[in-house]
């Protein structure tokens, strides 16, 4: 990228090798995952200096150590997110965000869902916490958080209601588990109230934004807490905190994954749940769009344009 704008400002190109320095390892990377946080880069809704490669997620095999490294070999499989510089062929990795990959897991399935996965896990356990037992509503149930977070929130116990807009998102919904599907519209609440026996539900995980934030809101019961965690559709218009008394009593929270995996004993007990998960085979991850580098602009454009299911990975 050599510019802000819309999807073809990302142009595929050569660059130099990079060389691991003290601390890191050099990764050739069988799989780069592609995340609404890309988009918001590289639009410049997250200010972003240019020029710079994007991509900040993704997994392959060390092939290099930087100096001093013993944590990590030549030919172990390793995973990271929050890594700048990820849509490429090699990539330098701190050892600190160098997460082993369990065998049976690919690098597609790790290298595309890591950011979601982890971002499921805090959303559980961290942004919010609700009890075995209790009912929570997830926006955009198809998509690659919300089919993480449905299998892990029914894992921990919790009834799931969640929304999708078409037949084949219903169906990947239903496959996760969720107890209940629903389509957006204006009656999206009231469908919610009587699903809920007039209380709500006591969790609304919302990544979708502008379009669905009020529903989210009319869903929660009591003393409930509405997580808005993402804005596929825009960001949510300037909100005024009293209308949270007559509500309900309500807590909004607008948390980013980088402040649950800062520690980075947080982020390998984060990751040692998530990627246990899938190597026991309780967590399934659908890789649903393949790309190779040179289709990242498309990438982008599917993922913007709400036509993608499951992750969206890009394989040098």
């Amino acid at each position: 990228m050599t510019s802000i704008g819309g999807p073809d400002v990302l142009t595929p190109g050569p660059a130099p090798d990079p060389k691991p320095a003290p601390g890191q390892v050099l990764v050739r990377v069988g799989a780069a995952g592609v995340n609404f946080i890309d988009t918001y880069l590289r639009s410049g809704l997250y200010p972003m200096p240019v020029p710079y490669v994007p991509g900040s997620e993704g997994a392959g095999e060390v092939v290099a150590l930087g100096p001093g490294v013993t944590e990590l070999s030549v030919g172990q499989r390793v995973a990271w997110c929050d890594v700048p510089g990820s849509y490429a062929e090699l990539v330098a990795v701190p050892v600190a965000r160098a997460l082993v990959i369990p065998d049976g897991v690919s690098d597609e399935a790790a290298g595309s869902s890591l950011l979601r996965g982890l971002t499921a896990h805090y959303l559980l356990d961290g942004a919010a916490a609700p009890r075995s037992g209790e009912t929570v509503l997830v926006q955009a149930g198809a998509g690659g958080v919300g089919l993480l977070l449905t299998q892990l929130a029914t894992r921990a116990g919790l009834r799931v209601l969640t929304t999708v807009s078409s037949d084949a998102k219903e169906r990947l919904a239903r496959a996760a588990g969720a107890d209940e599907i629903l389509r957006y519209g204006d009656d999206l609440a009231q469908r919610i109230r009587v699903l809920t026996d007039g209380r709500g539900v006591a969790v609304a995980y919302d990544g979708v934004g502008a379009d669905t934030f009020e529903q989210s809101l009319a869903a929660t019961a009591v003393r409930g807490r509405v997580v808005l965690f993402g804005a596929a559709s825009g960001p949510v218009p300037p909100f005024d905190l009293q209308r949270l008394n007559p509500l309900g009593s309500l807590s909004v929270i607008r948390p980013t994954l980088g402040h649950y995996i800062a520690d980075p004993a947080e982020l390998a007990w984060r990751a040692g749940e998530y990627f246990g998960a899938l190597a026991d085979g309780s967590v399934q991850v659908r890789v649903g769009q393949r790309y190779g580098l040179d289709g990242a602009a498309q990438a982008h454009r599917d993922l913007e344009g709400r036509r993608t299911t499951g992750t969206t990975v890009l394989v040098p």
